[in-house]
């Protein structure tokens, strides 16, 4: 039996996250930064904005601004506009607005995801110690699907965290969903969401649930899921990483807040500092 001596070589594969962080996330190409002060030329500003495969970039004299919701990481911006745009590392990318995935943020912005947060955080409160997932594909690539799966396997393992999927949206807190919103799925995902008892969270996992992604909003899709349920987290990413979505996931149900490094409260007003 091989498995023997290769697991005690190896040891607790484990990861420790959140208790502990995860060596995982400097690595990782999580968001792109914009940045404050325009380090590039009209021209090159404007290469970035026709680059952007999903229109993510605009571009208002000297402001710009870009839609994490829509930004599939694909490095355009990066490569071809570097004073303005940069890749950062990380994994902790999910937001309690829509808005909040438009870097930088505008006016007003602030109070607005704060309020939603305490909204939030009233309805899960009991949602603690034992969280049921339920997943639904509503039109995705695929991609998506195996960043989910890969949280039940041994360097994950969610089940860890109180975190356990169920098949049954009657036994679910949170609905999980990844793609487009296609109309196929429409109906099916409604019905999902009637189906689950009170208090329920929506998390919608990448890019295409947040906004379409390279789809977009056309005939066949909806451009994103919000436009067919309420949706209370979306983690970007093309895909996100299981850290990313299990990040999601725990800030949803006020197990951790959104950026546990801001120095800000989480959604339950727990400091983090």
């Amino acid at each position: 039996m091989p498995w023997i001596p290769r697991g005690v070589r190896d040891g607790i594969v484990t990861s420790r996250y959140p208790r502990q962080p995860d060596g995982f996330g400097p690595f990782f190409f999580g968001h792109v930064h914009v940045a404050p002060a325009l380090g590039d030329g009209p021209e090159a500003l404007a290469d970035a904005v026709r680059a952007c495969p999903t229109g993510a970039i605009t571009l208002d004299g000297d402001a710009v601004r870009l839609d994490r919701g829509r930004c599939v990481l694909c490095g355009r911006c990066v490569v071809l506009a570097p004073g303005t745009f940069r890749a950062d590392p990380g994994f902790e990318t999910a937001a309690f607005e829509r808005r909040e995935l438009v870097v930088p943020p505008g006016e007003g912005d602030d109070a607005e995801v704060a309020a939603a947060r305490a909204r939030l955080a009233r309805r899960v409160r009991g949602l603690r110690r034992s969280v049921h997932v339920r997943h639904v594909d509503a039109g995705s690539d695929g991609s998506e699907e195996w960043e989910v799966a890969a949280l039940t396997n041994p360097v994950y393992d969610v089940q860890r965290l109180g975190v356990f999927f169920t098949a049954s949206p009657k036994h679910a807190d949170v609905l999980l969903v990844t793609g487009a919103g296609s109309a196929g799925m429409e109906r099916p995902l409604r019905e999902t969401y009637d189906l689950m008892p009170e208090p329920k969270v929506v998390v919608a996992v990448g890019v295409d649930a947040a906004s379409g992604g390279m789809v977009g909003e056309r005939y066949a899709a909806r451009g994103g899921v919000a436009q067919l349920v309420p949706v209370d987290v979306f983690v970007p990413g093309s895909p996100p990483s299981p850290f990313g979505i299990l990040h999601g996931i725990l800030a949803a149900v006020g197990i951790l807040g959104s950026r546990p490094h801001d120095g800000a409260e989480d959604p339950a007003g727990r400091s983090r500092t």
